[in-house]
């Protein structure tokens, strides 16, 4: 039985047939589908798999990790940008080890069609000294996850595998195997390995380093690396996951002209990497993202002019690759792109209309002849576009809860009339913290939380924050007579705008909750968020 679908629903279904129990995960563009899809399935709902949002990427990946004491398989799944903030817990696990299969997925983004950066999780999976997996298509995509869960378990380690924007958001039909039943509990033989004092954790610690002559074993011998070497000499190609589809949608029935190393599963085959060096007169690298691969083979050998990548300008640096890219690299004449006609003009993302932050930002943007156009720290979310015209409000835009932690800096170095900006999911997600250290100072900042009841810029996922925020921030330890509360709404703009404009005035925290739900959800979702609100009240 076949069914089309996207890398990441495939990826998903693959994990359900593999014998899910548990999937834990924050919604983030390019990872989002994956959890929607086994929260949709009616197979998983009937299997009882676990499938709630958790907070953030850390309390998802602990999540994960504590059903995996258990014994069942849990998933956790992030884009790029959050294995950063789940990266403590990321790298313990990988020294203490797990007991059910654990599979860390993570969703990278090159080109950052809706990132920060273009960081490659690869080398965290290095860092962490564990399996990495990074299929090829979504037919792999789907297949691997039995063998994630199997290598996991064979190893007592966590998985790390590797999707990207490309494989994530596009489809194919995917024939599906039989699905395996979900693990029974059963408890480790020995906890010590979990609590890592330092005696345990030194112990633990070189088992994990011991383990790598295994690792790199099971890499040489994975079905998942594949040699072909031909008659011709000339050029080698060591193609890495998404990118091996590039190359074999160039090199066609041309095949049997090139010599392919094809890796799916790191660490590195080294034998199989040697042989295609020795055969070949140069070897080309193509991987998505950062040139990991290319970099350690000029570090395995000495002819270093041989190895030809990112490194050495024949793919770009930068961005995603594309098969005209890999084309131009592999010497394949490629037609130009047609030019796009004058009629479809460039427009940057806006807003959406009748968005409350809109409001919001207006309320913001009459008080900047007051108190200065760069004094407004902003944070990620869908009014993160408060940084483009026509609003020009936000000025700033790191990382998730970094609007109130660097207000917070800039009023220690003196600044005035700080405000930050930030969402009511990024706020439970990672600005709390942030919140508390600048309540412990008492530093004059005021903060904006934009409330519009889901994690929107991600599709309307249920926000942990719902009902809850005033009474976080109350016992976070704000002041009642400055924790307000705001209807973003044009009718209410003169209201609002003496509303902050006396809350700026106060030199000690300040808190506004600006409450106005996403104009994206439906009628239905607005009355569930309703009697939500009510049954917390």
């Amino acid at each position: 039985m076949k069914s089309l679908l996207l890398g990441n629903e495939a990826l998903a279904q693959g994990s359900i047939d593999a014998g899910l129990s548990g999937v834990y995960a924050y919604p983030g563009t390019p990872s989002t589908e994956i959890t929607e899809y086994i929260q949709r399935s009616k197979l998983a709902k009937e299997l009882k798999i676990h499938t709630t949002w958790s907070v953030n990427e850390k309390t998802a990946m602990e999540s994960a990790l504590g059903m995996s004491y258990t014994g069942l398989r849990a998933m956790v799944v992030m884009k790029h940008v959050g294995l950063n903030v789940a990266s403590d817990v990321f790298m313990n696990m990988a020294v203490s080890g797990i007991n059910g299969g654990l599979v860390v997925v993570v969703a990278d983004d090159p080109s950052m069609h809706s990132s920060q950066n273009e960081q490659d999780s690869r080398f965290y999976g290095k860092f962490a000294m564990i399996p990495i997996l990074e299929p090829s298509n979504q037919q792999e995509a789907y297949d691997i996850m039995y063998d994630a869960f199997d290598l996991s378990e064979e190893l007592k380690l966590p998985v790390l595998l590797r999707m990207v924007t490309r494989l994530s958001h596009s489809r194919a039909g995917i024939e599906l195997r039989e699905r395996r039943a979900q693990n029974m509990m059963q408890l480790p033989d020995d906890t010590s390995r979990f609590a890592l004092i330092p005696m345990n954790a030194k112990k633990q610690f070189d088992k994990l380093v011991n383990k790598k002559s295994l690792l790199i074993e099971i890499s040489e011998n994975s079905a998942l690396n594949s040699l072909k070497l031909s008659e011709d000499r000339d050029i080698g190609i060591i193609a890495c996951g998404i990118a091996y589809n590039y190359v074999m949608e160039n090199i066609g029935d041309d095949i049997d002209y090139y010599s392919i190393l094809k890796i799916s599963q790191y660490p590195l085959p080294k034998k199989k990497i040697k042989k295609l060096y020795q055969h070949c007169h140069k070897v080309l690298v193509v991987e998505e993202g950062y040139p990991i691969v290319e970099e350690l083979l000029h570090n395995y050998f000495d002819e270093n002019d041989k190895i030809k990548g990112r490194l050495t300008g024949d793919i770009p640096q930068t961005g995603e690759l594309n098969p005209n890219i890999v084309a131009n690299s592999l010497g394949i004449f490629q037609a130009s792109p047609k030019a796009i006609p004058s009629i479809v003009a460039p427009r940057p993302p806006q807003l959406c209309e009748g968005c409350g932050h809109t409001d919001l930002f207006n309320t913001i943007n009459e008080l900047i002849p007051e108190i200065g156009n760069k004094s407004v720290f902003g944070d990620i979310g869908c009014y993160a576009l408060g940084a483009l015209p026509p609003l020009n409000t936000i000025n700033t835009l790191i990382d998730m809860g970094a609007s109130i932690t660097m207000a917070k800096g800039a009023t220690d170095a003196g600044l005035e009339n700080a405000i930050a900006v930030i969402g009511d999911s990024t706020f439970t997600h990672s600005g709390m913290t942030g919140l508390l250290d600048a309540v412990f100072e008492n530093s004059p900042i005021t903060v904006i939380i934009s409330d519009n009841s889901a994690i929107a810029m991600t599709g309307a996922q249920e926000s942990s924050a719902v009902g809850r925020l005033y009474n976080i921030c109350l016992g976070l330890g704000v002041h009642p007579d400055h924790l307000k509360k705001m209807v973003p709404l044009k009718k209410n703009h003169d209201e609002n705008v003496e509303l902050l404009r006396n809350e700026l005035k106060y030199k000690g925290v300040s808190v506004i909750i600006s409450e106005r739900a996403c104009v994206r959800l439906s009628r239905d979702q607005k009355e569930e968020i309703k009697a939500k609100i009510a049954s917390l009240s």
